[in-house]
């Protein structure tokens, strides 16, 4: 077999890399922002009741996208790593037993959606219609949620070799066709979440399609074939152990999530409604950050493969620069024009008193997320996921929620909302600790 040529991330000038790799991954992860708001505004035209039921639903669909890119996470930093160390079969074995973990994924939110969503439900909101609605919706979401893990698992291959272009086809595909089935399911045929649950997976598993149509036609450096295939071990543990980690950070957030959810509905069920249209529009702002997280990460394990320390610090740099200027944008809007941004969702004047107040003080976190996510995919990307894992924990288990439950109960809910600063303020302290550890054991001494 002719052995590829040698990729743009070894070769390219940084800047233009780091730009044309993560600009699709960004329009990609904006329009999926989109979709997730315009998700949300049609749910909320049913009822407030519908929508708190599908913010409650975001714990367990947190954690099965956690599994799903986690993985990916995993089979990036590997896949992308033996390409720069020219091993170009090995890099086929990562991909296939990549997708191999990513099956295992859904079989697992198969059984979790069969079994566990009505007493996950039970726990948040206890029985009625709330419940009801959201017991329907992540059944159907995680019952057919082989489109996700699909999709997932291939958007990372294309993203290893640099093919970042593909993937914002099919995630903006993906998005879209959910988009226009949301208004199809929801507002025409009158299917309430249900519909809105439909029109996801649909989405879904149109673009896990062409996802996989692009990895067998548009992608010559990696070769994948299940013509007689065994899982290795070695392949599995390796993706796994960078996976793992990026799976519990993940995973991290549907605990907080839940946490957040059981404090603020002592409050209010609008107060449960608030903190998930916090999310739906946070996303916003989030998601270009981490569609250029997903363009640096290959960039900076390749060149960590081709022992390049001048490239790997270089495109770490600079994502820190374009990640902050990203969360100033998102700092500004939620300040000046938050009543503008929930009135999207219908809000009620309950809502909007509850929820001004709220995404003024929590935008002001968006201050320090965005070298906190850098740093945090920088890590993984080195192989070194375990540390990633603890800055999550820490965060969100450790001091957010703790310092929400006691700022509720001698605060209120006003006062709920600035436990997202003393966490993400603690978070980047200790990104920068282990970032400096990380750089002083690897990255210094690359090419010596």
């Amino acid at each position: 077999m002719e052995q590829p040529k040698e990729n743009k991330m070894g070769t390219m000038p940084v800047n233009k890399l780091l730009v044309t790799m993560s600009l699709p991954m960004v329009i990609s992860m904006i329009v999926q922002a989109l979709y997730n708001i315009v998700d949300s505004i049609f749910v909320s035209r049913l009822s407030e009741d519908a929508l708190t039921a599908v913010s409650m639903a975001f714990p367990m669909q947190n954690l099965m996208i956690s599994v799903a890119v986690g993985t990916g996470v995993g089979i990036n930093a590997m896949l992308s790593r033996a390409l720069g160390e020219k091993k170009f079969e090995a890099a086929n074995k990562t991909a296939e037993n990549g997708i191999f973990i990513e099956v295992l994924g859904y079989v697992l939110f198969l059984l979790i959606g069969i079994f566990v969503t009505k007493p996950f439900f039970l726990a948040q909101a206890g029985a009625g219609d709330i419940a009801n609605m959201g017991i329907e919706y992540t059944r159907i979401c995680l019952l057919m949620s082989f489109g996700i893990f699909m999709q997932i698992g291939f958007e990372r291959i294309l993203q290893s070799t640099g093919r970042t272009i593909f993937t914002m086809i099919t995630q903006s595909t993906g998005a879209i066709i959910n988009i226009i089935l949301d208004f199809v399911f929801i507002l025409t045929f009158k299917m309430g979440v249900a519909g809105a649950a439909i029109a996801t997976v649909t989405g879904q598993i149109c673009a896990a399609i062409l996802a996989i149509t692009f990895n067998l036609t548009k992608n010559p450096d990696v070769h994948i074939s299940f013509k007689g295939f065994k899982p290795q071990i070695i392949f599995v543990k390796n993706i796994l152990s960078v996976g793992i980690p990026s799976i519990i950070m993940s995973s991290v957030g549907s605990a907080m999530t839940f946490g957040m959810n059981k404090i603020l509905i002592t409050f209010s069920s609008t107060a449960v409604a608030v903190f998930g249209v916090y999310f739906k529009l946070n996303s916003f702002v989030f998601m270009p950050v981490f569609g250029l997280n997903n363009g640096m990460v290959p960039i900076v394990s390749y060149n960590y493969g081709a022992q390049n320390k001048k490239r790997l610090t270089k495109t770490i740099k600079l994502a820190i620069m374009y990640a902050v200027c990203i969360m100033f944008i998102g700092i500004m809007l939620f300040q000046f024009i938050p009543d503008v941004l929930l009135r999207l969702f219908d809000a009620s004047d309950h809502m909007l008193e509850i929820g001004i107040p709220a995404l003024r003080v929590i935008s002001l976190s968006f201050a320090f997320a965005g070298i906190c996510i850098v740093i945090s995919s920088s890590l993984q990307a080195l192989g070194h996921g375990f540390l990633s894992m603890m800055i999550s924990i820490t965060r969100q288990l450790i001091i957010l929620l703790p310092s929400a439950y006691i700022l509720a109960k001698f605060g209120g809910i006003h006062a709920v909302w600035w436990s997202f600063n003393i966490a993400e303020i603690a978070s980047l302290t200790l990104s920068l600790l282990f970032f400096k550890h990380m750089y002083n054991k690897i990255i210094k001494h690359l090419g010596e």
